[in-house]
């Protein structure tokens, strides 16, 4: 059943009062038996880069299709800038780079530009203003006459991402922004990200590459299956130190079972020792019983789990 006008109502009040960019309650999309998406929650804050991630499968493309209009929701209800997804409104000021697209080759970069500004509306001065922007921007300053069937990869997802750029967006969603880039370019759309966090404009972010998720995104929700399993900031999402690195003089038998006491020690190499803690706060206390015992404790570094480390242990083997 689709969502009842009341009920997106209810959600685009909620999401206005929360200064919520993008927002979806029990959103929900089934194909025959299968279920792509199975009662998805999110909230992503203006202003913020918002990282969505899981596995090939987990339903994330499904939700930002939902979001943009192009997938009816079987069930549940979402908005952008607090309007219903149902309301072409909602879309106005909304750029979008999907993660597989085809442009036509004999198109120049400027005649793709202009033509989807004519799509969105812009009128012929502002589109005029724009293009050349957009194009700086991306690193495509000098090639806006190049017809596109002599763009490499990277370069078409630069162009796609101008396209997506063009409207002056309030909200930006990207999907595998990075994937036919190489690392100078993955760079480059790392700091065009920032700058449209500085920009206050909301950017939600669909990637694979984790690491470039933790060097950009505010916060982030894990999907499987479907569904929400963590969301947050990605501090809080990724936890605290968890484990120690140790490195001292000697590591003998007495050392070993001293270090046992306050945890498991995980690896052991040379004069170098990691424990994963049943406590962490007990760390200083760890740190003076090694030293207390007549070990010379040249080096203690808390080991924090990475974003990858929590992707894994929540995400179900086998998806993707």
């Amino acid at each position: 059943m689709s969502p009842t006008p009341s009920a997106e109502a209810a959600v685009a009040a909620t999401a206005a009062s929360r200064d919520t960019a993008v927002a979806a309650r029990g959103l929900t999309k089934r194909y025959g038996r299968h279920v792509a998406v199975a009662g998805l929650d999110l909230d992503v804050r203006r202003g913020e880069v918002f990282g969505l991630l899981g596995p090939n499968g987990a339903g994330k493309t499904t939700t930002v299709k939902m979001l943009l209009g192009l997938v009816r929701p079987s069930a549940g209800t979402a908005t952008l800038d607090g309007r219903p997804v149902s309301d072409p409104r909602s879309r106005r000021r909304v750029g979008y780079l999907p993660e597989h697209f085809r442009f036509p080759e004999w198109a120049t970069g400027r005649r793709l530009l202009d033509h989807h500004g004519r799509l969105s509306g812009l009128d012929a001065a502002t589109r005029r203003e724009r293009i050349p922007q957009v194009l700086a921007r991306v690193g495509l300053g000098d090639r806006g006459d190049t017809r596109l069937r002599a763009y490499s990869k990277g370069m078409q997802q630069r162009i796609g991402l101008a396209q997506a750029l063009l409207g002056d967006p309030a909200i930006v969603l990207l999907d595998e922004p990075t994937s036919a880039l190489d690392p100078i370019g993955r760079r480059d759309v790392r700091d065009l990200i920032r700058g449209l966090r500085a920009d206050d404009v909301t950017v939600v972010l669909n990637s694979h590459l984790l690491s470039e998720v933790e060097m950009v995104c505010d916060r982030v929700a894990i999907v499987d299956r479907g569904r929400v399993v963590t969301s947050g900031a990605l501090a809080d999402v990724v936890g605290r130190a968890t484990a120690v690195r140790l490195r001292v003089d000697r590591v003998d038998v007495p050392l070993r079972a001293l270090l046992a006491r306050s945890g498991t020690i995980a690896d052991v190499r040379d004069r170098e020792v990691l424990v994963e803690l049943a406590d962490p706060e007990a760390t200083p206390d760890l740190a003076a019983a090694v030293v207390g015992a007549g070990y010379r404790l040249e080096a203690l570094v808390p080991v924090t789990p990475t974003l990858e480390d929590v992707f894994v242990r929540l995400v179900t083997p086998g998806d993707g």
